[in-house]
């Protein structure tokens, strides 16, 4: 058996060319582009990365970009206030503060600053509280695109064992509610989870949002599972993921790529939150992009 790639980062490139397209029609009749305001402190050369690639795709795309790179002394008031501004800016549908903060800031004050709408990191309490509840809002970026993936490759949820590594806020417990929203079986797994490989044997879908090198080898995966790596390692070799790939591609049916799996589509996944943003503040008729 190899596996099928789920290739994130075509796919992200067909949603960026439906964005493009739409967007150069009902930007003029609406009278601006979208707006995303991006909150990058400090000199993480991994933020800088990130935010690079963000700004470069809402400038594809037909998006504004607003904000920028601030020193990492910015004072948790100074961020605070600038978060307000933003929320108040008419030209600004979306806003994100890039993760992680120096440590003396506190980033879930800063993040609940950010008005819900604007929330297109779907962060904010109210916007994780639709999420539990399963209504309409803005979703977590990774998890979210994580979803679109297994979607566009028409990869049955319904009934599946799904086991999730990693219970962060970020993306382990947003992902698992969307799974369980979709008719999955979610079991959550984390440091403390005794057998780790006895539970990931079990999987039917399994997915690993850890950040650690090489935690999932070809043992502990089901054969014919589907194996989704939503984690980032930075090497000398370059990026890799949380999973054993030339391991387990010969025993899993569907596996993502690090680089050009889950990483593509959180950015894609951003560009659609800030896009339905700007629909619903001027609401606008959305069609259904797909990719």
């Amino acid at each position: 058996m190899t596996a099928q790639i789920l290739d994130g980062k075509t796919l992200a490139q067909r949603l960026k060319g439906q964005l493009q397209t739409w967007l150069a029609e009902v930007s003029p009749q609406v009278g601006r582009p979208p707006g995303l305001a991006v909150i990058w402190v400090g000199d993480n050369p991994a933020s800088a990365a990130y935010v690079g690639q963000k700004q470069k795709s809402c400038a594809q795309v037909g998006i504004t970009s607003f904000g920028g790179q601030f020193p990492a002394h910015t004072s948790q008031g100074e961020l605070a206030h600038l978060i307000q501004q933003f929320n108040q800016d008419e030209r600004v549908d979306g806003i994100l503060v890039q993760l992680p903060l120096p440590a003396d800031l506190d980033s879930t004050k800063l993040l609940h600053t950010i008005t819900p709408d604007k929330d297109v990191d779907g962060l904010h309490l109210v916007n994780l509280g639709k999420l539990l509840r399963g209504e309409p809002g803005l979703q977590s970026c990774t998890p979210a695109g994580v979803m679109r993936l297994l979607g566009h490759y028409q990869i049955p949820l319904a009934g599946k064992q799904a086991v999730v590594v990693g219970r962060s806020i970020l993306v382990g417990k947003p992902l698992g509610l969307l799974l369980l929203a979709s008719d999955a079986t979610v079991t959550f797994a984390h440091s403390r989870t005794p057998d780790l490989a006895g539970l990931t044997r079990q999987a039917d879908i399994l997915i690993s949002a850890v950040g650690r090198q090489g935690l999932i080898t070809p043992q502990m995966v089901k054969p014919g599972a589907v194996v989704v790596d939503v984690g980032i390692n930075r090497t000398p070799a370059g990026l890799v993921g949380d999973v054993d790939f030339v391991g387990v591609q010969a025993v899993a049916s569907y596996l993502t790529p690090v680089p050009g799996g889950v990483g593509a589509m959180t950015v894609a996944q951003l560009l659609l939150n800030t896009v339905q943003s700007y629909g619903q503040r001027h609401e606008l008729v959305m069609p259904q992009f797909s990719g």
